[in-house]
């Protein structure tokens, strides 16, 4: 890395050369951000995932830059017109926009106007208007002149940067309705007559309009004024030349201008503002689902899984406490429940779940409902049966999953209408596990995601469920293929090859087992080793995060302790009592060893909140019970950059407005609320014709009519894949004859 492109990088991220310096070395041996921040954090300085994605970005980008510099370089060398003042500016520039703006007078070009009056003999006649001669010719002769000068003047980089940032910083976004207008209402009706300075336009209204224009609904343009920046670009031209500029000078900056300039100055501002406004939407999204895969796991405990439905039924699947299938059924609660009722304590009494997972699509609530009434009349009759809590879960992606390779490879035998079933009732379990089988574009908490740079928002989601995962480590005995190949180091045959051996050799018993994997080498073991897990292993280090390769020094703390091993490993006594100083080395300093300490204390610990049920209201099921002034419990769904959207237990999320998530002012609803998090809200506003319900987590909300939202602002559970009947039941069907 030259020095120049370090010292940027050390103003871009605030980070020292050093630092850099380190993770570049760290990540051209092969190893990864999460490896890198949790294990390597002497040689870095202790940075974090974030400040180590963003030398990663950055890296790539400038390598990228770099590459292009010595491609442009041998195009123009080729053409005999590379100098040494221009080789010098395109050392020196470090903008991709600005470096194709210098390549520009070089770039292969189909055939132009200007080539078509050099051809015909107009270039010296043009050349004496350049110079601010006098020139004698006809109209036809000096036009093309002035297409040869038009030409000349556009590929002049300091002119093409001039008007590029003209339109970034005084363009103005103009929408208005199409033509033929639409005869129904659309959600981009206030974007029918609507403008906005491009510079302070937010990205969620751009991106609204971007849709709306890509749906034929609206028509777009960015508007500026023209002008003074062609009295700007004169300057310019004045300045190169060294003479005031005269008429036929004015007429080809202007042609310049309105032909050559504008319409792809006008696109490059466009795209670099829809870039611009995909990222910050992609955060979003990021943010939104690293918070929806840490939620709470409800944890090893047996679940009853219910996939809600009214015409084809309810779909019942039973799984115990590591997730494991155990059978299935269906019931109709609303055309048997008497039979269905049965069914639900049949199983109850069988196999003792502590929770009964349902589905929050169509007829969940009503579902879950049932569910609870069936449980309290069996607790009356056999109250020594336990009950179990009724949780709602999120249906989300459910859908994509059961019809996916993935969950025909787990459950061949299985319709995909059982399979949606079981994954509910895992997700229960442990959200992450299961979550990280489908793509995240499925699960919902994006913003305008279908609308975004599919390869950024994939780039990123990915960096985010690899984040989670690594952070939570995982079960090495029980982890599927798609979770373990999101583990450092560890690619999807590599993950498909640890399964294989767990199959054919049964449970790891020890991390060096991994060893024995077909393909699992020793960068590979030392990328993973730490973030898998294997309780019960007869190191009882290998239940925690503490790496292998530092299992040496917790046998020198032990012994120093004058302990055995597995008698300070969990105990938070001893590990408070160790001195991390004696044990300081030139490869292991202080905040590793702070590390693997936390460890000894609590070792594997889920850095996870604690499972709390939501609490929705019993007589709140659907949105004709919604009135306005009732007080609500609900969980956050999904953060946006004009509120969040809250489940309070009927199909449609209600949207708390960015205006109503706080008694003082908000400027970012990230700050306030995230993906998960329980809420206390106001209903303010109904809308049943449009299924809108406006909330607010105000003390004092302000009252609305209705919702009014926007392109997006509707958020309707209901639309999903509908499942298909299953085949034929697993349990018995005469449950009270058993109890």
């Amino acid at each position: 890395m030259n020095s120049e492109i370090l010292n940027r990088m050390v103003a871009e991220i605030g980070v020292s050369s050093r630092q850099i310096a380190a993770v570049e070395k760290l990540l051209g041996e092969g190893s990864t951000v999460p490896f890198i921040a949790r294990y390597r954090k002497e040689a870095h300085g202790n940075l974090d995932e974030v400040a180590i994605g963003k030398i990663k970005d950055r890296l790539e980008y400038y390598s990228e830059l770099e590459s292009r510099k010595e491609t442009i370089l041998k195009s123009i060398d080729e053409q005999g017109k590379l100098t040494d003042e221009l080789r010098g500016k395109i050392a020196g520039c470090w903008q991709k926009s600005a470096l194709e703006d210098l390549y520009q007078p070089y770039k292969p070009k189909r055939r132009t106007r200007a080539q078509v009056a050099k051809e015909k003999g107009f270039e010296p006649l043009a050349e004496s208007i350049w110079r601010g001669e006098a020139v004698d010719a006809s109209e036809e002769e000096l036009q093309f002149a002035r297409d040869i000068l038009a030409e000349r003047i556009a590929d002049m980089a300091e002119v093409r940067g001039l008007v590029r940032q003209a339109f970034a910083t005084k363009g103005v976004v103009k929408s208005e309705v199409a033509s033929p207008r639409p005869a129904e209402p659309t959600k981009f009706e206030q974007y029918y007559e609507f403008e906005e300075p491009l510079a302070t336009i937010p990205s969620h209204r751009y991106l609204a309009i971007r849709r709306g224009q890509k749906e034929g609904v609206l028509w777009v343009k960015i508007a500026l004024d023209a002008k003074p920046v062609i009295e700007d670009m004169l300057a310019l031209v004045e300045k190169a030349t060294g003479v005031k500029a005269g008429e036929q000078m004015e007429l080809a900056a202007e042609d310049a201008y309105k032909r050559l300039l504008a319409p792809s100055c006008e696109i490059d501002v466009t795209v670099d503002k829809k870039m611009a406004a995909d990222r910050a939407a992609v955060e979003v999204f990021a943010e939104n689902l690293r918070h929806l895969l840490l939620a709470s796991p409800l944890g090893e405990k047996a679940v009853l899984a219910i996939d809600p439905g009214i015409r084809t039924g309810c779909k019942v699947a039973m799984i115990d406490a590591t997730g494991k299938y155990l059978g299935k059924t269906v019931i109709f609660p609303q055309q048997k429940p008497e039979e269905s009722a049965k069914t639900i304590a049949l199983i109850v009494n069988k196999y003792r779940p502590e929770a009964v997972a349902v589905g929050n699509g169509t007829a969940g609530r009503e579902t879950e409902a049932f569910v609870r009434q069936t449980l309290s009349r069996l607790k009356t009759q056999h109250p020594e049966i336990p009950t179990p809590m009724v949780v709602s879960v999120s249906e989300a992606g459910a859908s994509v999953y059961s019809a996916s390779e993935i969950a025909r490879k787990e459950f061949p035998d299985l319709d995909l209408t059982v399979r949606g079933a079981i994954s509910i009732g895992r997700r229960l379990q442990d959200p992450l596990a299961e979550l990280v089988k489908v793509d995240p574009k499925a699960i919902g908490v994006g913003q305008y995601q279908h609308d975004v740079h599919q390869p950024l928002l994939g780039a990123k989601l990915d960096e985010v469920v690899v984040s989670c995962v690594n952070g939570v480590g995982v079960e090495l005995n029980t982890a599927s293929a798609p979770l373990l190949e999101r583990v450092s180091g560890v690619s999807p045959s590599l993950a498909k090859s640890i399964v294989e051996w767990r199959n054919e050799n049964g449970k790891f018993r020890s991390r060096e087992d991994l060893k024995k994997v077909k393909g699992l080498g020793a960068k590979a073991f030392e990328q993973c080793a730490g973030f898998l897990r294997i309780r019960g292993a007869e190191n009882p280090l290998d239940a925690s995060a503490v790496h292998p390769e530092r299992y040496a020094i917790v046998d020198r703390m032990a012994a120093d302790a004058g302990m055995p091993l597995k008698d300070i490993v969990g105990n938070s006594l001893a590990a408070k009592k160790i001195d991390v100083r004696r044990y300081i080395t030139d490869e292991v300093g202080e905040p590793t060893l702070k590390d693997i300490v936390a460890e000894l204390a609590k070792p594997g610990r889920d850095p996870r909140a604690v499972f709390e049920p939501p609490k929705f209201r019993d007589d709140v099921t659907k949105i004709e019970d919604v009135r306005e002034g009732m007080k609500l419990e609900g969980v956050v769904t999904n953060v946006t950059a004009f509120g969040a959207f809250v489940d309070i237990g009927v199909h449609q999320d209600g949207l708390v407005h960015l205006s109503e998530l706080s008694d003082s002012f908000v400027a970012d609803a990230s700050s306030v609320v995230k993906a998960g998090d329980r809420l206390q809200v106001t209903v303010i506003g109904v809308d049943r014709a449009r299924g809108r319900i406006s909330l607010s987590a105000k003390s004092r909300p302000t009252a609305v009519s209705s919702q009014s939202g926007g392109a997006g602002a509707v958020r309707d559970r209901r639309n999903r894949t509908s499942f298909a009947p299953s085949g034929s039941s697993g349990f018995s069907c005469n449950p009270f004859a058993n109890l």
